[in-house]
């Protein structure tokens, strides 16, 4: 998609830590996706970061051992996240204070790596694990815990982007342009997805990025990938600003998040030119 869009020299950048956030916070990559709480927390501590759009909701489900019913029986349990702070973390936390949990103070976090989350649910020495595909069709696959929530069909979250696409602020303003394009390509990419989901997984074999053609292909069927069209990015920083804000998470009003880290100019010219 980058390459119909004119681009010739396409870098992609090796990351130390699951969460592309990073890079782009650093200056290290120009454009990608990642989790919108990731980014809200990289434009309240100050770093150059603008989203450009909401691309999918759904992609997270948040798996409970035996002893998990509910989202409030988190209360005095044991959470793996791969580090404080990372998108599952704040995304796990903004859904506890919704139930009426203090994430501070009632749940018990640890740190692990997601591999080595998903062994501690199966042996049964963590509680609950936020699982981000292909994980939760592979513990499903493998009758490792069961779904406490789905993010594509649980409300309110189905009704709330987790991934978006976000660049480096210097590249947006520079080349507002190859911002147009760029966004435009992973748009593409996702309708491709949505459209074609076997093509789409077959090319996650072919380059590598995935390992199971069969919980690839249920991934994407799994994920609404037509959702960039229908759905308001404000009313996902709104939602999801508040809860963190009132943790002490982060800082900024959901209005001052919107002000200073959105760029709303390309999806809106994009929704008009890529009609369905």
């Amino acid at each position: 998609m980058l390459n119909a869009e004119g681009f010739t020299d396409v870098q992609y950048v090796k990351l130390e830590n699951p969460s592309p956030n990073s890079a782009i916070a650093s200056g290290n990559a120009d454009i990608s996706m990642d989790a919108v709480w990731g980014f809200m927390s990289r434009i309240d501590a100050g770093d150059p970061v603008t989203i450009l759009a909401g691309v999918h909701l759904g992609c997270y489900q948040l798996i409970g051992s035996d002893k998990i019913k509910t989202v409030r029986d988190l209360k005095g349990k044991t959470v793996p996240v791969f580090k404080l702070g990372d998108p599952n973390h704040l995304f796990l936390s903004s859904i506890a204070a919704y139930v009426g949990l203090d994430p501070r103070k009632d749940i018990n976090w640890i740190t692990r790596s997601p591999t080595e989350s998903v062994q501690l649910l199966a042996k049964g020495q963590v509680d609950a694990y936020m699982a981000f595909p292909p994980e939760p069709q592979e513990m499903k696959a493998k009758g490792i815990g069961h779904v406490i929530v789905n993010t594509g069909i649980d409300k309110p979250w189905a009704q709330y982007y987790c991934c978006v696409a976000a660049a480096r602020r210097a590249f947006v303003q520079s080349y507002p342009v190859a911002t147009k394009r760029a966004l435009r390509a992973l748009l593409k990419a996702a309708d491709l997805c949505n459209q074609y989901p076997e093509r789409a997984a077959q090319l996650l074999i072919e380059k590598k990025f995935a390992s199971r053609y069969d919980y690839a292909l249920q991934a994407l069927r799994d994920v609404p990938y037509n959702a960039w069209r229908t759905y308001d990015p404000d009313n996902t920083l709104r939602f999801y600003s508040v809860r963190l804000h009132e943790l002490g998470m982060i800082k900024s009003t959901p209005q001052k998040l919107i002000a200073e880290g959105t760029d709303w100019r390309f999806l809106n010219e994009l929704k008009r030119e890529l009609k369905a």
